[in-house]
């Protein structure tokens, strides 16, 4: 079944829920400026009650690649996912230093087209304004690298995930404000039909 990563967690009971509901990661955004931001203190309180399989991401944007790792050690997650302008030598770094390592591209952009430069398995490709919960055009995705699992974001919710996976056919889907009630807390009715819309389809790489 797809991947699926549920974004902008600030709150316990939502994070529950989406584990709950069948969710594969849960993502806590640590840049600044962003109207999910977390403090790492309470990211760790929760990524404390949940389960080993579930996959804990910390977000961040053109953080120093040593503050990265601290904080993930330190809050006790298990991915960093790159949101900037990380030059391939910076992301391998912290790749050696963090369990898994989730690079974010543009679509369109120079950078979403050299992505196969990136010495880590997963890439992200969202909007030219990341966390603006705007849909991109699906077919630029055509142009990022084969031997990476592609994740998708950018705009999607419950009414659009399918199309979108049936679409681009990527192994994975991130979403954070369309499954929100309002920013950082989740609907669960949304959330409920996100991750069932996204786990009907089957992404490529399962396909025989």
């Amino acid at each position: 079944m797809t991947w699926v990563k549920i974004c902008g967690t600030t709150d316990v009971d939502d994070a529950l829920l989406a584990v709950a509901l069948g969710a594969d990661a849960l993502g806590f955004i640590f840049a600044p400026g962003s109207t999910r931001q977390i403090a790492p203190g309470r990211a760790r309180d929760i990524a404390a009650r949940i389960p080993p399989e579930t996959m804990t991401v910390g977000v961040f944007r053109n953080e120093a690649k040593e503050r990265v790792v601290d904080i993930v050690h330190t809050t006790g997650l298990r991915a960093a996912q790159l949101h900037g302008n990380e030059s391939p030598d910076e992301v391998a770094w912290v790749a050696e230093r963090v369990p898994t390592v989730i690079k974010a591209v543009a679509a369109g952009t120079d950078q979403a087209r050299r992505a196969s430069e990136f010495s880590v398995p997963i890439i992200l490709v969202d909007a030219q304004t990341p966390g603006s919960g705007e849909v991109f055009d699906w077919s630029l995705a055509e142009s990022l690298p084969d031997d990476k699992h592609i994740l998708l974001a950018g705009g999607l919710n419950p009414d659009n995930v399918a199309e979108a996976i049936a679409t681009v056919r990527p192994w994975g889907v991130d979403v954070a404000s369309g499954v929100e009630r309002e920013p950082g807390r989740k609907d669960p009715s949304l959330l409920r039909r996100f991750i069932d819309n996204a786990k009907a389809i089957v992404p490529t790489e399962e396909v025989e």
